[in-house]
């Protein structure tokens, strides 16, 4: 695969996204990206939060991807009006959100090689409850179906295999076929993208991988997926035990680890890697990723964000030559 431009969807006005774009413009790895980059979203509001956040960059305006420069910031604007550099978070974005979204999907429609970064939204002023994601917002527009989500990093991956719902869902929503079709995604993905047949690991869902209980999830869905999986010649073990699993000797033996559920396997990767980690989409028809934080209203305006995951982003578009 070849990605040779990437799509920058602005996302939530309000939010460190900009700022920590613009630490990565500042830096000398933008000069050694091999991507072309391409903003959509609002060019006054990014003049203005530049010269807010004490930077100093041009911009390219661009009608057309054709239009676009290596080691420019170009960008296709898309009216946005606002009083303040920065404000509340509030439902006055979603148009403009919305706009964003559709100019970039339909730019990666009907051109090939292009990535998508999106920035972060207001689940509860964007989605409104429509969707539990983004990833499930771009499923709906690009009428992809079995999505899963991979918190990428270098060193050790995760994936959960239920996202955003509530705790008390998350038993009935585990199957058989679901882990199968989520673990053969994952594995295929490090196939197709860097030419390895990954190590994955299962983890349980009850504490210990065991309970009172006669039946188990253990015992009904993930160890007979394990078994199918395993005669795929799927590189696969487990399930272990959640408490006991992110430890070094384990850690290091693996690329993936699979969880249950959101928090289960999120938890760890953040406390081991902090913001060095980007959320990848998988079976969508484009490459999409999305820096692993949200608006960030309390540090918006500051200066003071980690960019540790745009650079862990714009690290993984390069690798794909």
């Amino acid at each position: 695969m070849t990605i040779n431009k990437i799509i920058i969807i602005l996302g939530e006005p309000n939010s460190i996204f900009l700022e920590i774009l613009f630490k990565f413009f500042k830096s000398k790895k933008f000069n050694y990206l091999k991507k072309k980059i391409i903003l959509i979203g609002s060019y006054d509001l990014s003049i203005n939060q530049m010269k807010k956040l004490n930077y100093n960059f041009k911009f390219n305006i661009i009608n057309k991807i054709d239009e676009s420069k290596k080691n420019k910031i170009n960008i296709i604007n898309v009216d946005y009006h606002f009083k303040k550099e920065f404000s509340k978070i509030t439902n006055k974005s979603n148009r403009y959100i919305s706009k964003c979204f559709k100019i970039g999907l339909e730019i990666i429609k009907k051109n090939k090689n292009i990535g998508l970064i999106n920035g972060p939204i207001s689940k509860k002023h964007f989605l409104k409850k429509k969707y539990l994601g983004i990833t499930e917002y771009l499923a709906k527009k690009t009428k992809s179906i079995n999505q899963v989500m991979l918190i990428f990093n270098e060193k050790l991956s995760v994936s959960p295999i239920t996202t955003h719902i509530p705790i008390k869902h998350v038993s009935s929503q585990i199957s058989k076929k679901k882990i199968i079709n989520n673990v053969l995604k994952i594995s295929n993905f490090y196939k197709k993208i860097f030419k390895i047949k990954p190590k994955i690991a299962i983890l349980g869902l009850n504490p210990h991988c065991e309970t009172i209980d006669k039946k188990t999830e253990e015992k009904q869905k993930i160890i007979p997926a394990i078994k199918y999986l395993s005669k795929k010649k799927i590189n696969i073990k487990g399930p272990f035990s959640p408490d006991t699993f992110f430890l070094k000797k384990n850690i290091k033996t693996f690329d993936v680890v699979v969880g249950m559920y959101h928090d289960q396997v999120l938890t760890p990767i953040k406390t081991l890697f902090n913001f060095d980690a980007i959320n990848i989409t998988l079976g969508l028809p484009f490459i999409r990723v999305s820096p692993d934080h949200g608006p960030n209203y309390d540090m918006i305006g500051k200066n003071v964000s980690d960019p540790s995951s745009i650079f862990c982003a714009m690290k993984f578009f390069n690798k794909i030559s």
